[in-house]
């Protein structure tokens, strides 16, 4: 009976194939619209898997007018979003204004397992009330990203929970040992005799789960999450619905350039913070990586993202062009009298002749807010020997705030402030 099932949905799967393509054949504009919508998903991103399925779904979206169902998964383990965590919100927005459903699944559950992804050894599963703050914080902030209306979140405990034993052994069924140690983590663990949980095997298994319960079209997410989603195509196979396509996105460099972007290492920009702070963070990121934040950090459009391309291969001075970066990335999080306010800053505080390279700028956290309180930052930084030296240096007018000179130490400061103590260092100020 299911081979029978199987070959009459193979044969239903042709025809619509057959019918899709010879639409696309006849119909220019289709094919135009289609192309462009394929050209905005591909964009920055690091690979694509079933790009030929999902140009017919999108060509069946079109025709249809019914939506795709786009997935994305989000383990509630660490709320506070950078950039670099923005980076398949943002590719999730551009589907979004496509006209595409984006559903958000919160492994309320699968947190419960605990993901192994990248673990030398099992991740410590979380509690209900961990889950359920991390959560409620996640929502506040995708919604500076996402439209709130045309978004569904979903919990993966709706679903999963209600699974009784027969079914998850039949889940079960449909996926090896062997296919299960293929994942890199489980096959090094194994290998190093380190003890990998039974449960541990369900994480992969529950997430891909969620694409069938959802019937998802596209799934999004990280080159490390490859395993995980490909795993949601086979069982979309498994119960007879057509597979998902993958798409994964890149990590994205912090502002040192060179690791991925960490709240850790301080590289990080994130969403949440003051615009003159964002603006100032993205002003340090490296002109290698201008044209890869511009992919992956903003909703540029592929035409003109060739622009800026084109521009920087045409000689343009990369400050420029960083200066649009920056401008366009702080308006996505704050209002547009904020935005200019920060440029303004920055120009103030960092003239041409006084840009700093991005190892001069040194990152000072403040309890309370004044001159005085900068001075055993600044000391252990090296920055001054000692506190009478830094009075002396504002007694003498070589201590700015913000391109303004400064004449005392009792001085406020707020988070966002930029200090140029002597000729060349400069410091900026974050309240914690």
């Amino acid at each position: 009976m299911k081979e029978m099932r199987e070959k009459e949905t193979a044969a239903v799967a042709e025809t619509d194939k057959a019918q899709i393509e010879a639409e696309l054949g006849k119909n220019p504009e289709l094919a135009a619209r289609v192309r462009h919508q394929m050209r905005v998903i591909r964009q920055g991103a690091e690979e694509l898997i079933g790009a030929e399925e999902l140009e017919r779904k999108i060509a069946r979206s079109i025709l249809t007018g019914r939506p795709l169902i786009v997935k994305f998964g989000m383990d509630p383990s660490a709320p506070d979003i950078h950039l670099g965590h923005a980076v398949p919100l943002r590719k999730l927005r551009q589907m979004q204004d496509m006209g595409h459903t984006i559903v958000i699944v919160i492994g309320d559950f699968t947190a419960k397992i605990g993901d192994p992804t990248g673990k030398s050894k099992g991740r410590k599963a979380m509690t209900e009330q961990e889950v359920f703050v991390n959560a409620q914080t996640y929502q506040e902030q995708i919604f500076r990203i996402l439209d709130r209306e045309k978004t569904r979140v979903h919990f993966n405990g709706e679903w999963l929970e209600l699974l009784n034993l027969n079914e998850v052994l039949q889940l079960a069924s449909t996926v090896t040992v062997a296919r299960m140690l293929e994942r890199d983590d489980f096959q090094n663990r194994f290998r190093s005799g380190v003890p990998i949980g039974l449960h541990e095997f369900f994480y992969p298994l529950m997430q891909a789960y969620d694409s069938v319960e959802l019937g998802a079209d596209l799934e999004l997410g990280g080159t490390d999450q490859t395993f995980n989603i490909l795993m949601g195509r086979q069982l979309q196979r498994d119960k007879e619905q057509e597979p998902q396509a993958a798409l994964f996105m890149p990590l994205l460099e912090g502002t040192d350039g060179t690791e991925k972007m960490s709240k850790s290492l301080g590289n990080y920009i994130g969403i949440s913070e003051d615009a003159r702070t964002m603006f100032t963070k993205v002003m340090q990121v490296p002109d290698s990586l201008i044209v890869k934040y511009f992919e992956l950090a903003t909703d540029i459009l592929p035409e003109e993202l060739d622009k800026v391309k084109e521009d920087l291969a045409d000689g343009c001075n990369p400050r420029d062009c960083k200066l649009v970066l920056a401008r366009t990335i702080t308006a996505l999080y704050h209002s547009p009298e904020n935005t200019a306010e920060a440029e303004q800053f920055f120009r103030q505080a960092f003239t041409k002749k006084e840009v700093p390279d991005q190892a001069q700028i040194l990152e000072v956290v403040l309890e309370s807010g004044t001159l005085f309180d900068c001075i055993r930052p600044l000391v252990n930084a090296g920055i001054v020997e000692s506190g009478a030296q830094f009075r002396r240096l504002i007694a003498q007018g070589g201590v700015q705030k913000n391109g303004v000179r400064v004449e005392r130490p009792e001085e406020p400061v707020k988070s966002g402030d930029v200090l140029r103590v002597g000729k060349r260092r400069f410091v900026q100020v974050k309240m914690c």
